[in-house]
Protein backbone atom coordinates (compact mmCIF):
# COMPACT_ATOMS: atom_id res chain seq x y z
CA UNK A 1 0.00 0.00 0.00
CA UNK A 2 1.44 3.78 -1.13
CA UNK A 3 1.67 6.20 0.96
CA UNK A 4 -0.73 9.18 0.05
CA UNK A 5 0.62 12.57 0.09
CA UNK A 6 -1.76 15.13 2.25
CA UNK A 7 -1.72 19.30 2.27
CA UNK A 8 -3.99 20.10 5.61
CA UNK A 9 -4.93 23.64 4.51
CA UNK A 10 -6.23 25.35 7.64
CA UNK A 11 -4.46 24.16 10.73
CA UNK A 12 -5.31 26.67 13.54
CA UNK A 13 -8.60 26.29 15.01
CA UNK A 14 -11.04 22.99 14.38
CA UNK A 15 -7.76 22.35 11.86
CA UNK A 16 -5.76 21.21 14.76
CA UNK A 17 -8.27 18.26 14.89
CA UNK A 18 -7.64 17.30 11.62
CA UNK A 19 -3.54 17.47 12.17
CA UNK A 20 -4.26 14.89 14.95
CA UNK A 21 -5.85 12.37 12.82
CA UNK A 22 -3.28 12.71 10.07
CA UNK A 23 -0.59 12.14 12.47
CA UNK A 24 -2.59 8.77 13.53
CA UNK A 25 -2.88 7.98 9.99
CA UNK A 26 0.46 8.54 9.26
CA UNK A 27 1.84 7.11 12.52
CA UNK A 28 0.04 4.05 10.21
CA UNK A 29 1.58 4.50 7.39
CA UNK A 30 -1.79 5.16 5.35
CA UNK A 31 -0.75 9.26 4.76
CA UNK A 32 1.84 11.57 5.09
CA UNK A 33 1.37 15.16 5.68
CA UNK A 34 3.24 16.84 3.08
CA UNK A 35 2.24 20.65 3.65
CA UNK A 36 0.14 23.20 5.53
CA UNK A 37 -1.22 26.12 3.95
CA UNK A 38 -1.50 29.12 6.48
CA UNK A 39 -1.40 32.97 6.38
CA UNK A 40 1.27 32.79 9.31
CA UNK A 41 3.27 29.47 9.61
CA UNK A 42 2.93 26.92 12.59
CA UNK A 43 5.58 26.86 14.79
CA UNK A 44 7.37 23.98 15.59
CA UNK A 45 5.07 24.05 19.08
CA UNK A 46 1.89 23.71 16.55
CA UNK A 47 2.78 20.64 15.28
CA UNK A 48 2.50 17.29 16.69
CA UNK A 49 5.52 15.56 17.12
CA UNK A 50 5.49 13.01 14.48
CA UNK A 51 4.68 14.84 11.53
CA UNK A 52 8.28 15.77 10.51
CA UNK A 53 8.33 19.51 8.73
CA UNK A 54 6.15 19.63 5.84
CA UNK A 55 6.43 22.49 3.39
CA UNK A 56 4.05 25.32 4.72
CA UNK A 57 3.22 28.27 2.31
CA UNK A 58 0.06 30.86 2.09
CA UNK A 59 -0.10 30.46 -1.67
CA UNK A 60 -2.76 27.06 -1.36
CA UNK A 61 -1.81 26.45 -5.04
CA UNK A 62 1.31 26.70 -5.35
CA UNK A 63 2.18 24.66 -2.36
CA UNK A 64 0.00 21.67 -3.97
CA UNK A 65 2.28 22.40 -7.13
CA UNK A 66 5.27 21.97 -5.10
CA UNK A 67 4.43 18.95 -3.12
CA UNK A 68 2.54 17.02 -5.22
CA UNK A 69 -0.13 16.16 -3.13
CA UNK A 70 -2.76 13.62 -4.36
CA UNK A 71 -5.18 14.93 -1.31
CA UNK A 72 -5.81 18.22 0.54
CA UNK A 73 -7.84 18.62 3.47
CA UNK A 74 -9.58 22.54 3.24
CA UNK A 75 -10.86 23.70 6.86
CA UNK A 76 -10.33 27.22 6.34
CA UNK A 77 -13.52 29.74 6.51
CA UNK A 78 -16.66 29.00 5.05
CA UNK A 79 -16.09 31.68 2.30
CA UNK A 80 -13.26 30.79 1.07
CA UNK A 81 -14.12 26.70 0.50
CA UNK A 82 -15.38 27.25 -2.73
CA UNK A 83 -12.37 29.04 -4.30
CA UNK A 84 -9.63 26.24 -2.44
CA UNK A 85 -12.17 23.38 -4.11
CA UNK A 86 -11.85 24.77 -7.23
CA UNK A 87 -7.93 25.37 -6.69
CA UNK A 88 -7.55 21.49 -5.78
CA UNK A 89 -9.71 20.01 -8.84
CA UNK A 90 -7.92 22.11 -11.10
CA UNK A 91 -4.35 20.36 -9.87
CA UNK A 92 -6.21 16.94 -9.88
CA UNK A 93 -6.03 16.85 -6.31
CA UNK A 94 -8.38 15.00 -4.41
CA UNK A 95 -10.48 16.49 -1.28
CA UNK A 96 -12.04 16.34 1.94
CA UNK A 97 -13.71 19.21 2.32
CA UNK A 98 -14.90 20.97 5.90
CA UNK A 99 -18.43 21.61 6.39
CA UNK A 100 -20.38 23.41 5.59
CA UNK A 101 -19.23 22.83 2.09
CA UNK A 102 -20.43 26.62 1.20
CA UNK A 103 -22.16 29.34 2.77
CA UNK A 104 -24.76 29.53 -0.25
CA UNK A 105 -26.36 27.39 -2.71
CA UNK A 106 -25.52 28.80 -5.56
CA UNK A 107 -21.62 28.78 -4.34
CA UNK A 108 -22.18 24.83 -3.27
CA UNK A 109 -23.25 24.24 -6.55
CA UNK A 110 -20.43 25.88 -8.55
CA UNK A 111 -18.09 23.71 -6.19
CA UNK A 112 -19.88 20.61 -6.79
CA UNK A 113 -20.27 21.46 -10.26
CA UNK A 114 -16.79 21.89 -10.78
CA UNK A 115 -15.26 19.00 -8.68
CA UNK A 116 -17.28 17.08 -10.63
CA UNK A 117 -16.14 18.38 -14.01
CA UNK A 118 -12.59 17.75 -12.76
CA UNK A 119 -13.40 14.30 -12.12
CA UNK A 120 -12.04 14.21 -8.78
CA UNK A 121 -12.72 12.97 -5.34
CA UNK A 122 -14.51 15.09 -2.99
CA UNK A 123 -15.49 14.02 0.53
CA UNK A 124 -17.75 16.48 2.87
CA UNK A 125 -16.89 16.52 6.63
CA UNK A 126 -19.81 15.56 8.12
CA UNK A 127 -17.82 13.10 10.84
CA UNK A 128 -21.49 11.85 12.02
CA UNK A 129 -22.40 10.29 8.53
CA UNK A 130 -19.39 7.94 8.81
CA UNK A 131 -20.53 6.32 12.24
CA UNK A 132 -21.36 2.72 11.20
CA UNK A 133 -25.01 3.63 13.50
CA UNK A 134 -26.22 5.41 10.24
CA UNK A 135 -26.44 2.05 8.13
CA UNK A 136 -27.57 -0.01 11.46
CA UNK A 137 -30.17 2.92 12.07
CA UNK A 138 -31.33 2.45 8.45
CA UNK A 139 -31.62 -1.74 8.91
CA UNK A 140 -33.52 -1.02 11.81
CA UNK A 141 -35.82 1.36 9.84
CA UNK A 142 -36.43 -0.62 6.97
CA UNK A 143 -37.31 -4.30 9.23
CA UNK A 144 -40.35 -2.19 10.36
CA UNK A 145 -38.47 -2.07 14.11
CA UNK A 146 -40.42 1.53 15.17
CA UNK A 147 -42.98 0.94 12.53
CA UNK A 148 -43.66 3.71 9.84
CA UNK A 149 -41.70 6.23 10.35
CA UNK A 150 -43.81 9.59 10.85
CA UNK A 151 -41.12 12.11 11.60
CA UNK A 152 -37.14 13.02 12.87
CA UNK A 153 -36.16 15.34 15.65
CA UNK A 154 -32.95 16.48 16.26
CA UNK A 155 -31.66 18.44 19.33
CA UNK A 156 -28.46 20.36 20.70
CA UNK A 157 -27.77 21.67 23.64
CA UNK A 158 -24.00 23.38 23.58
CA UNK A 159 -22.39 26.26 25.61
CA UNK A 160 -19.82 28.59 23.54
CA UNK A 161 -18.53 31.73 25.51
CA UNK A 162 -18.39 35.10 24.58
CA UNK A 163 -14.81 34.96 23.00
CA UNK A 164 -16.37 32.11 20.79
CA UNK A 165 -17.41 34.61 18.71
CA UNK A 166 -13.70 36.69 18.37
CA UNK A 167 -11.99 33.90 17.53
CA UNK A 168 -11.93 34.43 13.61
CA UNK A 169 -13.03 37.83 11.70
CA UNK A 170 -16.21 35.67 10.53
CA UNK A 171 -17.21 33.74 13.82
CA UNK A 172 -20.84 34.97 14.21
CA UNK A 173 -21.23 36.82 10.55
CA UNK A 174 -23.67 36.29 8.08
CA UNK A 175 -22.11 38.65 5.41
CA UNK A 176 -17.97 39.29 5.99
CA UNK A 177 -17.15 42.53 3.56
CA UNK A 178 -20.20 41.81 1.02
CA UNK A 179 -19.55 38.36 0.87
CA UNK A 180 -21.79 35.77 2.73
CA UNK A 181 -20.39 33.81 5.43
CA UNK A 182 -23.74 32.46 7.64
CA UNK A 183 -22.09 31.27 10.46
CA UNK A 184 -24.84 30.26 12.94
CA UNK A 185 -25.63 27.25 15.63
CA UNK A 186 -27.92 25.26 12.46
CA UNK A 187 -25.18 25.78 9.70
CA UNK A 188 -22.10 25.22 11.45
CA UNK A 189 -21.29 24.41 14.59
CA UNK A 190 -24.82 21.62 15.16
CA UNK A 191 -24.98 21.24 11.73
CA UNK A 192 -24.34 17.62 12.17
CA UNK A 193 -28.00 17.49 13.89
CA UNK A 194 -29.87 18.75 10.53
CA UNK A 195 -27.39 16.63 8.26
CA UNK A 196 -28.04 13.70 10.36
CA UNK A 197 -31.54 13.76 10.53
CA UNK A 198 -32.16 14.61 7.03
CA UNK A 199 -30.22 11.44 6.16
CA UNK A 200 -31.75 9.02 8.49
CA UNK A 201 -35.32 10.34 6.85
CA UNK A 202 -33.91 9.64 3.61
CA UNK A 203 -33.71 13.05 2.34
CA UNK A 204 -30.44 13.91 2.03
CA UNK A 205 -30.59 15.34 -1.85
CA UNK A 206 -31.34 19.23 -2.40
CA UNK A 207 -34.61 17.71 -4.65
CA UNK A 208 -35.79 16.05 -1.58
CA UNK A 209 -36.46 19.24 0.54
CA UNK A 210 -40.27 21.17 -0.16
CA UNK A 211 -40.34 23.65 2.48
CA UNK A 212 -38.07 24.89 5.03
CA UNK A 213 -39.65 27.02 8.23
CA UNK A 214 -37.27 29.06 10.48
CA UNK A 215 -37.01 30.57 13.53
CA UNK A 216 -33.51 32.39 14.31
CA UNK A 217 -32.61 34.05 17.36
CA UNK A 218 -29.42 35.26 19.33
CA UNK A 219 -28.76 36.17 22.98
CA UNK A 220 -25.37 37.22 21.93
CA UNK A 221 -24.22 40.03 20.06
CA UNK A 222 -23.72 38.74 16.81
CA UNK A 223 -25.41 39.36 13.49
CA UNK A 224 -25.96 35.38 13.40
CA UNK A 225 -28.18 33.37 15.37
CA UNK A 226 -27.22 31.24 18.04
CA UNK A 227 -30.31 29.40 19.52
CA UNK A 228 -32.68 28.55 16.20
CA UNK A 229 -35.03 25.91 15.23
CA UNK A 230 -35.87 24.69 11.58
CA UNK A 231 -38.59 22.18 9.85
CA UNK A 232 -37.78 21.10 6.92
CA UNK A 233 -40.54 19.36 4.97
CA UNK A 234 -39.35 16.93 2.84
CA UNK A 235 -40.76 15.08 -0.63
CA UNK A 236 -41.41 12.08 1.13
CA UNK A 237 -44.13 13.94 3.56
CA UNK A 238 -42.39 13.37 6.55
CA UNK A 239 -40.89 16.55 8.83
CA UNK A 240 -37.44 16.84 10.09
CA UNK A 241 -37.41 19.26 12.97
CA UNK A 242 -33.81 20.59 14.52
CA UNK A 243 -33.59 22.69 17.49
CA UNK A 244 -30.22 24.02 18.70
CA UNK A 245 -29.00 26.37 21.17
CA UNK A 246 -25.40 27.83 22.21
CA UNK A 247 -26.44 29.31 25.23
CA UNK A 248 -27.44 25.87 27.23
CA UNK A 249 -27.66 26.05 30.93
CA UNK A 250 -26.57 22.30 31.40
CA UNK A 251 -24.88 21.76 27.86
CA UNK A 252 -25.56 18.36 27.07
CA UNK A 253 -24.84 15.61 23.90
CA UNK A 254 -26.54 16.40 20.51
CA UNK A 255 -28.60 13.49 19.26
CA UNK A 256 -31.25 13.00 16.38
CA UNK A 257 -34.68 11.31 17.32
CA UNK A 258 -36.37 9.03 14.94
CA UNK A 259 -39.88 8.68 15.88
CA UNK A 260 -42.24 5.72 14.47
CA UNK A 261 -46.06 4.71 14.99
CA UNK A 262 -44.38 1.96 17.37
CA UNK A 263 -41.44 3.18 18.83
CA UNK A 264 -38.54 5.69 18.85
CA UNK A 265 -35.04 5.47 17.82
CA UNK A 266 -31.99 7.93 19.75
CA UNK A 267 -28.97 8.71 18.10
CA UNK A 268 -26.31 10.48 20.00
CA UNK A 269 -24.19 11.05 16.70
CA UNK A 270 -21.04 12.29 18.79
CA UNK A 271 -21.11 9.08 21.01
CA UNK A 272 -22.28 6.64 17.94
CA UNK A 273 -24.53 5.69 20.63
CA UNK A 274 -28.41 4.42 19.56
CA UNK A 275 -31.44 3.46 22.00
CA UNK A 276 -34.19 1.45 20.31
CA UNK A 277 -37.60 1.50 22.43
CA UNK A 278 -40.28 0.15 20.73
CA UNK A 279 -43.76 -1.79 22.02
CA UNK A 280 -43.50 -5.11 24.04
CA UNK A 281 -39.76 -4.55 24.04
CA UNK A 282 -37.59 -3.40 26.96
CA UNK A 283 -34.73 -0.90 25.66
CA UNK A 284 -32.26 -1.76 23.97
CA UNK A 285 -29.06 0.09 23.65
CA UNK A 286 -26.47 -0.19 21.13
CA UNK A 287 -22.47 1.65 20.50
CA UNK A 288 -21.37 1.40 16.95
CA UNK A 289 -17.60 2.37 15.32
CA UNK A 290 -16.80 4.68 12.48
CA UNK A 291 -15.37 4.91 9.80
CA UNK A 292 -12.82 8.09 9.61
CA UNK A 293 -13.52 10.23 6.62
CA UNK A 294 -10.16 11.13 5.51
CA UNK A 295 -9.17 7.33 5.86
CA UNK A 296 -12.60 6.84 3.73
CA UNK A 297 -11.39 9.24 0.83
CA UNK A 298 -7.89 7.30 0.63
CA UNK A 299 -9.47 4.09 0.95
CA UNK A 300 -11.32 4.95 -2.39
CA UNK A 301 -8.37 6.40 -4.31
CA UNK A 302 -6.03 3.30 -3.51
CA UNK A 303 -9.00 0.49 -2.80
CA UNK A 304 -12.17 1.85 -4.23
CA UNK A 305 -14.09 2.41 -1.46
CA UNK A 306 -17.13 3.93 -1.79
CA UNK A 307 -16.91 7.47 -0.65
CA UNK A 308 -19.51 8.52 2.20
CA UNK A 309 -20.32 11.55 2.12
CA UNK A 310 -20.26 13.11 -1.32
CA UNK A 311 -21.27 16.63 -2.48
CA UNK A 312 -25.23 15.70 -3.85
CA UNK A 313 -25.57 13.92 -0.48
CA UNK A 314 -25.43 17.48 1.37
CA UNK A 315 -27.62 19.15 -1.30
CA UNK A 316 -30.21 18.71 1.18
CA UNK A 317 -28.11 20.52 4.18
CA UNK A 318 -27.34 23.46 1.38
CA UNK A 319 -30.89 23.95 0.96
CA UNK A 320 -31.31 24.89 4.70
CA UNK A 321 -28.09 27.02 4.25
CA UNK A 322 -29.74 28.74 1.97
CA UNK A 323 -33.04 29.17 3.53
CA UNK A 324 -30.81 30.92 6.81
CA UNK A 325 -29.25 33.28 4.33
CA UNK A 326 -31.78 34.35 2.95
CA UNK A 327 -34.01 35.12 5.91
CA UNK A 328 -34.52 38.16 7.92
CA UNK A 329 -31.89 39.19 10.17
CA UNK A 330 -31.76 36.44 13.87
CA UNK A 331 -34.25 38.34 16.35
CA UNK A 332 -32.52 39.88 19.05
CA UNK A 333 -34.08 38.17 22.43
CA UNK A 334 -34.74 40.64 24.92
CA UNK A 335 -32.30 41.21 28.06
CA UNK A 336 -34.76 39.43 30.45
CA UNK A 337 -34.43 36.05 28.15
CA UNK A 338 -31.25 35.76 28.60
CA UNK A 339 -28.42 35.88 31.49
CA UNK A 340 -24.61 36.42 31.62
CA UNK A 341 -22.37 33.93 33.82
CA UNK A 342 -19.71 35.53 34.50
CA UNK A 343 -17.57 32.89 36.12
CA UNK A 344 -17.98 30.95 32.26
CA UNK A 345 -18.23 34.20 30.34
CA UNK A 346 -21.47 33.04 28.61
CA UNK A 347 -24.85 34.03 27.61
CA UNK A 348 -27.53 31.35 28.91
CA UNK A 349 -31.19 30.92 27.93
CA UNK A 350 -33.11 30.09 31.03
CA UNK A 351 -35.37 27.28 30.19
CA UNK A 352 -33.72 26.36 26.69
CA UNK A 353 -32.75 23.01 26.90
CA UNK A 354 -36.26 21.69 27.85
CA UNK A 355 -37.32 23.60 24.98
CA UNK A 356 -34.85 22.30 22.48
CA UNK A 357 -35.31 18.59 23.79
CA UNK A 358 -39.52 19.65 23.51
CA UNK A 359 -38.76 20.72 20.13
CA UNK A 360 -36.91 16.84 18.68
CA UNK A 361 -39.72 15.69 20.83
CA UNK A 362 -42.98 17.19 19.53
CA UNK A 363 -41.52 18.44 15.95
CA UNK A 364 -42.38 21.79 17.27
CA UNK A 365 -40.76 25.08 17.12
CA UNK A 366 -40.41 27.22 19.82
CA UNK A 367 -42.98 29.53 18.96
CA UNK A 368 -45.53 26.36 18.95
CA UNK A 369 -44.30 25.54 22.28
CA UNK A 370 -44.79 28.39 24.03
CA UNK A 371 -41.52 30.21 24.28
CA UNK A 372 -42.74 33.80 24.81
CA UNK A 373 -39.61 35.48 23.34
CA UNK A 374 -39.86 33.56 19.32
CA UNK A 375 -40.99 36.07 16.65
CA UNK A 376 -44.12 34.70 14.55
CA UNK A 377 -42.10 32.02 12.13
CA UNK A 378 -40.80 32.72 8.47
CA UNK A 379 -41.08 30.76 6.12
CA UNK A 380 -38.55 29.88 3.00
CA UNK A 381 -38.77 27.68 0.78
Amino acid sequence: MSTVDIVLAGARGHGRWHLDNIRRLQDKGIVRLAGICELTPLGADEIPDGLGTPEQSADFGALLDSTGARVAVICTPIPTHTDLALTAAARGVHMLLEKPPAPSYAEFRRMADGVAAAGVACQIGFQSLGSHAVPAIREMIAEGAVGDIVGIGGAGAWARPESYYRRAPWAGKRRLNGVDVVDGVLTNPLAHAVATGLALNGSARAEDVTDVELELLRANAIESDDTSCVRVTTAQGRQVTVAATLCAEEPGEPYVLIHGTRGRITFWYKQDRVLLQRADHGPEEYEYGRTDLLQNLVDHLTDGDDLLVVPDVTGAFMKVVEAIRLAPDPTPLPDTAWRLLPEEERRVVPGIDALVAAAADTLALYSELGAGWAPPREVST
